[in-house]
């Protein structure tokens, strides 16, 4: 089959994610770089690839997706190389729910309210980084409760839970707040350590 290729920012956690899925089946993709954020907008022949201008788009012998999500599972699927999905229901159920909960709670405060904040917005808002640290202290309350006593977030097969929190917690933890949080979760913080060890995660880090 044809390499796929995915669109978008090395420094965008979304990218990263469906980009940790494709290394660690092994696939070899084109990153065709895109910033959304750029001072002339969204390119217009981009929106036939996603119709809502955000990144990741990705395509694979003629087959188009947006939404990392939809991606990330697709990867696992469509290649050959290890399982990122559980085999039962139940565990299925857990890693959705692990994904959504990163998506609807996480994210937004972890990245944007404290580490954008922090590290681009001279100066920053103070009561907005204290508020996502009070949301993300309860983020990773939940996780902890969730996660299985064993290395991974579902135990001990790595899943697509594992890839799509590792880089939210990556960039939540580029700054001192972040840092100093996560280490008062030893679960969440030596997990975190593992994966930071992964190929998968050092082959997508950016590079300043």
């Amino acid at each position: 089959m044809a390499k796929p290729t995915l669109y978008g920012a090395d420094y965008s956690v979304y990218v990263r994610i469906a980009r940790m899925a494709l290394e660690e089946k092994g696939v070899g993709y084109e990153l065709v770089p895109l910033d959304i954020f750029a001072a002339e907008g969204v390119p217009a022949w981009y929106l036939e690839l996603h119709p809502f201008g955000r990144i990741p788009a990705f395509e694979h012998d003629g087959f188009r997706l947006f939404e990392t999500g939809a991606i990330a599972r697709y990867v696992d699927e469509a290649f050959d190389g290890p399982a990122l999905q559980p085999a039962d229901a139940r565990g299925r159920a857990r890693m959705g729910q692990i994904i959504g909960m990163l998506d609807a709670y996480g994210y937004r405060a972890m990245v944007w309210d404290v580490a954008v904040e922090r590290l681009e917005k001279p100066p920053p808002d103070e009561d907005l980084i204290a508020g996502g640290l009070r949301q993300a202290e309860r983020v990773l309350t939940v996780l902890t409760s969730l996660k299985a006593k064993r290395p991974w977030l579902l135990g001990d097969q790595l899943t697509l839970a594992d890839l799509h929190a590792a880089p939210i917690i990556a960039y939540f933890v580029k700054v001192a707040e972040g840092r100093d949080l996560l280490a008062r979760f030893a679960e969440m913080r030596d997990w975190f350590a593992r994966m930071s060890g992964r190929p998968s995660f050092v082959r997508t880090e950016k590079v300043a």
